[in-house]
């Protein structure tokens, strides 16, 4: 399937689409490539909020987008596989049997299907600035990115 096709399926069942791409087989191209679309999108999320606050500060937008780019093309995918590791020995820990590329998966998967509310956070940061409404939206692009990345651990957690 494509990866569209998958990301709105994951918004209905996202155990069954973790199960399916993990099945696939362990391929660690197309879990960095997973990743690095993941940041990429968090990067661009936050186009709107740093134009907002260097026209209301008069700050460089080249700078900002700069030490953005930096932070979620560079750093963030080195956290990410970090935090994968740590919640994969979490699993083996608690009896889990799945293997390592199952919690990188479902860890890299929550981020890219979570994107379209990181998306949509960005553009309230852009256009409306702080307030309830950036604040709604941020909290439901955690519980949203966190219901993912749980339920695709408990299908890594027994995948072999």
């Amino acid at each position: 399937m494509s990866v569209v096709t998958d990301i709105v399926a994951t918004y209905r069942g996202p155990r069954r689409v973790i199960r399916r791409i993990i099945a696939a087989g362990p391929r660690e191209d197309r879990a960095l490539a997973i990743l690095m679309a993941g940041c990429a999108v968090v990067f661009v999320a936050q186009w709107p909020r740093l134009a907002r606050e260097s026209h209301l500060t008069g700050g460089d937008l080249t700078m900002k987008l700069g030490g953005t780019l930096m932070a979620w093309l560079l750093i963030m995918p080195l956290v990410f596989y970090t935090l994968a590791l740590l919640s994969h020995w979490l699993l083996r820990a608690t009896g889990g049997t799945g293997e390592p590329f199952a919690a990188r998966m479902a860890l890299f998967w929550a981020l890219l299907a979570s994107g379209p509310l990181i998306l949509l956070w960005g553009l309230m940061a852009g256009f409306a600035g702080s307030g309830p409404g950036l604040t709604v939206v941020g909290v439901l692009w955690c519980f949203t990115f966190l219901w993912f990345w749980m339920s695709g651990l408990a299908e890594a957690r027994r995948s072999t």
